[in-house]
């Protein structure tokens, strides 16, 4: 068995794929490419993945990209369980929600702040910053009276929104207004398998966020 894992150190998408891998107690043979040299754009990555974006996975000639769609093939394929990522249809729709929610919402409103100023060189949208805290805000409100993110059981919606929530506190965004959300990141940190990886990742994603 060959997992290929094409990812950027830094990344919360890659560290959420990682950590399933750990969690499913899958090895990765770690590819990384190096996106400031314009490595994802060499022939042999776009041949791979047309849209040359990490993550990238390839098992065994099969490739797949896209972080939860990643994630969701190594439960699916690999993992002994699926607690992860539930058969029963209305457990998947919450997890699938959730998924989505982190997708279109939570992680698109965190990028939307903090990438353009590292980016494109401009100052902080404090508009973004509105988007921003709504999404955070529901969220907060989605975890009240919830274990984790999507019932009583760590899910790859948890694994996925830990990810991104992780590294917004290491963006220095406060979440001390959302309660709900600080407890539920405290737990995830104790409980996600391969979390190590998540915070290691973390250092070099604050270097590119200070990066000038």
């Amino acid at each position: 068995m060959g997992l290929d894992f094409y990812y950027t150190v830094g990344s919360p998408p890659c560290h959420a794929v990682q950590m399933t891998a750990k969690a499913v107690g899958v090895d990765l043979n770690l590819k990384p490419i190096n996106l400031a040299a314009g490595e994802h754009l060499n022939p042999e990555f776009i041949k791979i993945n047309p849209q040359h974006t990490v993550p990238t996975l390839v098992d065994d000639g099969f490739a797949v990209w896209e972080s939860r769609a990643i994630m969701v093939y190594l439960v699916e394929q690999y993992g002994k369980t699926r607690i992860l990522y539930p058969s029963d249809p209305k457990a998947r729709a919450v997890v699938n929600q959730r998924l989505y929610f982190d997708l279109g919402t939570l992680y698109q409103c965190f990028a939307g702040y903090f990438y353009p100023p590292v980016l494109e060189k401009v100052p902080h949208n404090p508009d973004n910053l509105k988007k921003l805290e709504n999404a955070v805000g529901f969220f907060n409100t989605i975890l009240d009276g919830q274990t984790y993110a999507a019932g009583d059981n760590l899910t790859v919606a948890d694994i996925s929104l830990v990810a991104t929530v992780s590294a917004l506190e290491a963006a220095g965004f406060d979440l001390s207004k959302y309660p709900n959300v600080v407890g539920w990141l405290d737990k995830c940190k104790a409980t996600t398998p391969g979390y190590d990886i998540n915070e290691a990742g973390l250092v070099e994603f604050k270097k590119f966020l200070n990066r000038n």
